[in-house]
């Protein structure tokens, strides 16, 4: 899909790209299937700031999206591509045989009119999900399941998906966008294909306000406050941090520090994304 370019009639525009939206089928989300979404603006229960720099941006309804993809059998067809504006990729409007509308996200290849079904007897066609253990090896795939029943949950963004590498007793090697290895169990279900909208990655807002219009408010550097309000502060002129790695405001180590603590599931990742690490 390709990507808009703007003339530079101002330098907001200069540099700046944009989707043209041309799978796109329908302007309006089923009602049926939206509900309101409730912004907090980054902040707690009690009204405090857990999140920064969140807030204010363009009013969104939820889509219920089906990750799950539970009515084995029973073939759907795809009755609209439509734009998400909670996530990067396209969803797809399913209108089903026993009469039930649902969203999935869109694969690249899928289009109106198209048929796709779940279940162990599917076929191997984009959009179909399926058991990894009736998937054949080399197969691309997204929406991958970590706990069989519990919905997918990996390879949902756009342009995104795993190719299954391997099968051993009962886990199969899936290898993830990211580079990662990691296994799961064959009982766990995936969609075939890869996600659709791959060029979202492509695109520049141009400017600071498509920025507040998507709820992200600006950042202030470190650097340029005071050395009370960050660690990174004070002194005369430009200068180095001064200190063994960056640091947030509260004087804690950021920007590549590990913070991964599930140790449980360690055992799960065949080969991590980082180059000789096991």
């Amino acid at each position: 899909m390709p990507v808009r370019k703007y003339k530079p009639t101002s330098p907001g525009r200069r540099g700046m790209t944009g989707d043209l939206f041309e799978e796109i089928t329908k302007s309006r989300p089923e009602r049926s299937l939206t509900s309101p979404r409730k912004r907090q603006g980054g902040r707690n229960v009690h009204g405090r700031v857990t999140v920064r720099h969140r807030g204010g941006g363009h009013r969104r309804q939820l889509r219920k999206v089906d990750f799950k993809r539970k009515k084995h059998g029973i073939p759907a067809t795809v009755a609209a591509i439509e734009y998400d504006p909670n996530r990067s990729a396209r969803l797809a409007l399913l209108f089903y045989a026993d009469g039930e509308k649902r969203y999935i996200v869109a694969p690249m290849e899928l289009k109106v009119g198209d048929r796709v079904m779940s279940g162990p007897e599917a076929e191997i066609r984009p959009g179909n999900s399926l058991p990894l253990e009736k998937i054949p090896l080399g197969t691309v795939v997204h929406n991958i399941e970590l706990k069989e029943g519990k919905g997918g949950q990996m390879a949902r963004s756009a342009g995104t998906g795993a190719q299954l590498l391997g099968k051993e007793g009962v886990y199969a090697a899936m290898r993830l966008p990211s580079g990662e290895v990691r296994s799961v169990r064959l009982t766990c279900y995936a969609t075939i294909g890869e996600v659709g909208n791959p060029d979202h990655n492509k695109i520049k807002l141009g400017k600071a306000g498509r920025k507040r219009y998507l709820g992200i408010r600006p950042t202030v550097r470190g650097s340029a406050m005071s050395p009370r309000d960050h660690p990174h502060g004070g002194g005369e002129g430009r200068q180095g941090i001064g200190l063994p790695g960056p640091k947030s405001p509260w004087g804690k180590p950021t920007l590549g520090k590990k913070t991964r603590r599930n140790k449980s599931t360690n055992k799960y990742i065949i080969r991590r994304r980082s180059k000789g690490r096991r």
